[in-house]
């Protein structure tokens, strides 16, 4: 719609009786106390922290990795030879449970009577044939932990062939037994009767059977924790000196009679019980040397 001259005129005239609107709006509301327009709304007393002052997280420096130690725990023909031994005495349990109800009737009694000691039956024999089988392994584990505590310069090598090392442990402590054995048989046949050398190998089998299954758990507690290796070392140690003990009092009383054979005695326990845990000390450490 076109617009005449007079009301060109009057829009005019209120446009200059009239200021611009952004300046009544600044009057009312303020003027802004910003550069953007917006109030600070920090306190100019506050102070500024510089970035220097700062703790600044520090990169480790980049190093050699470490290799992962094994251990007979993560050792897989290592765990098999050990459940191998325990399924053994598993499977033999069932017809010589027999044999290990009289565990401490064997340890322990020296009485002589004809028919108590007869020869073990095919049952009784599969059953000791197993638990000195778990005997042997169990030992050969302690002592491999043994020779890394004791002998730390064959650590690498016993890291490196778990396996080689605990059969070669297990298989010298099987000689030992089979040595043992031998001259307790010797002595036996030289210094006593029949019934008295059977009641003292009985002695010394039943002695040697139960002490498989007593370091068991220590053993179990020496892979989990060997952090704790020196105390479970000791409690290992314990039990083998304990079993030797009682089957030494019991070949006391078997073989005592008089005041002068104290002094055989006395050279039997040099002889045969001290000498060969030096030599045994002396050749598995040969062992290891060979194996290195």
């Amino acid at each position: 719609m076109p617009v005449n001259a007079s009301q060109a005129d009057t829009m005019l005239n209120a446009v200059t009786q009239h200021p611009a609107t952004s300046n009544d709006t600044a009057e009312q509301y303020g003027a802004p106390q910003s550069l953007n327009g917006t109030p600070d709304s920090v306190t100019g007393d506050s102070a500024i922290v510089s970035t220097d002052t700062l703790p600044v997280m520090e990169l480790p420096e980049p190093g050699t990795a470490m290799p992962f130690a094994r251990s007979p725990l993560h050792d897989t023909p290592s765990i098999a030879l050990l459940l191998a031994g325990l399924l053994a005495v598993a499977l033999c349990y069932h017809t010589g449970y027999k044999y290990i109800e009289n565990f401490f009737h064997y340890m322990f009694s020296t009485r002589r009577r004809e028919n108590l000691f007869e020869d073990h039956t095919v049952n009784e024999t599969s059953i000791l044939a197993a638990l000195i089988a778990n005997t042997c392994i169990v030992e050969g584990f302690i002592i491999y932990f043994a020779v890394q505590l004791s002998w730390p310069h064959f650590a690498p090598s016993l890291q490196s062939s778990v396996f080689t090392h605990i059969a070669a442990f297990s298989a010298l402590a099987l000689g030992f037994y089979i040595v043992q054995w031998l001259v307790y048989k010797l002595i036996g046949y030289t210094f006593s009767d029949q019934t008295g050398s059977k009641l003292w190998i009985d002695g010394f089998k039943s002695s040697q059977s139960l002490l498989g299954l007593l370091l068991l758990p220590a053993l179990v507690l020496l892979m989990l924790y060997p952090a704790h290796g020196k105390l479970l070392l000791a409690i290992a140690a314990t039990l083998f000196f304990s079993a030797r003990l009682i089957f030494i009092y019991k070949g006391f009383r078997i073989f005592y009679s008089n005041l002068s054979s104290i002094l055989y005695f006395l050279l039997y326990l040099c002889a045969v019980e001290i000498v060969p845990l030096v030599i045994m000390t002396g050749v598995t450490h040969w062992i290891c040397g060979i194996l290195q």
